[in-house]
């Protein structure tokens, strides 16, 4: 090596060093993690002892019962849809299952309940698709207009349906031209809206925002709990059963993550390897996360 070049850029040292036949070789040598190994041991949670798993179990079992006595469809669908945005929906897989299979092996024969409702028709196309039930494209048929070829411009009335389709569309697959017109039509009257309004912590403005961004199918779920929580504690029509048991759920699973984390920390420390070998990114946190999403 005749010359040697520190350069820093984004907290990266890069290393340039001259050979004599292959040129310029590149190393790199990474800044230590910010997440130092003393920190992550010390991590600690209230939420993981035994009384608050108890109370856990306590709500599942209320929760248990409440989807028991939900009759009508689209209010089945919509407890589904809360329990999978806070997080909770692993709980509940053999209840969600069965619901599900019912309203599916309904939907050719029971339809009144959605019949000309954009909001549940959309609604029941996303969670089914989502759930490996196949619907097809065609139950939007009813709601564009045979004449044009297009979306009924009176379906942009309908500012929840109007969602519910949005979320929806992102669940199309190869070819399904009804699926791609209903995102681009969705999307321009769903902005069309929110540029209407001002700044509001109105519930719907809120949600629009949230799904405009990423839509909830694009979303890491146990992130988007965390989001979601919030939002929906601010509902007038909020279950504090599903609430409580939302927040404490959330809790207990971080607590599980910090211990994982914890016992990752000492076994990477152990290996040597973030230490012996600088020129390799020493990142376990990052790691950790985005195996464990």
């Amino acid at each position: 090596m005749t010359r040697a070049e520190a350069l820093v850029q984004d907290r990266v040292i890069v290393i340039l060093s001259e050979t004599t036949d292959m040129g310029f070789t590149l190393y790199r040598k990474y800044q230590p993690p910010i997440w130092q190994f003393d920190y992550v041991q010390s991590l600690t949670s209230k939420y993981a002892g035994e009384i608050y798993a108890k109370r856990v179990h306590e709500l599942k079992e209320e929760v248990k019962m409440l989807l028991a006595k939900v009759r009508d469809p689209l209010s089945k669908l919509e407890h589904i849809d809360i329990l999978q945005r806070l997080g909770l929906s692993y709980h509940f897989e053999a209840q969600i299952k069965t619901i599900l299979e019912g309203i599916y092996n309904k939907s050719c024969c029971d339809d009144k309940w959605k019949r000309n409702n954009l909001y549940a028709t959309a609604f029941e196309f996303r969670l089914l698709r989502q759930h490996g039930f196949w619907l097809p494209q065609e139950v939007f048929k009813g709601f564009k207009d045979e004449n044009i070829g297009s979306f009924k411009a009176s379906m942009s009335d309908d500012i929840n349906g109007m969602l519910s389709l949005y979320e929806a569309s992102f669940h199309l697959v190869k070819g399904e031209s009804f699926l791609e017109e209903a995102r681009d039509f969705s999307t321009k009257h769903l902005q069309q809206y929110i540029s209407n309004k001002e700044a509001s912590e109105n519930e719907i403005v809120v949600l629009i925002n949230h799904a405009l961004e990423i839509p909830l199918h694009w979303r890491m779920l146990r992130l988007e709990a965390r989001w979601f929580i919030d939002v929906y504690e601010k509902r007038k029509d909020m279950n504090p059963t599903l609430l409580e048991l939302g927040k404490l759920d959330f809790n207990v699973v971080q607590s599980t993550h910090q211990e994982d984390l914890k016992h990752a920390s000492r076994w990477w420390r152990n290996t040597g390897v973030g230490q012996e070998l600088e020129f390799a990114r020493d990142r376990l946190m990052e790691n950790f996360l985005w195996s464990g999403f």
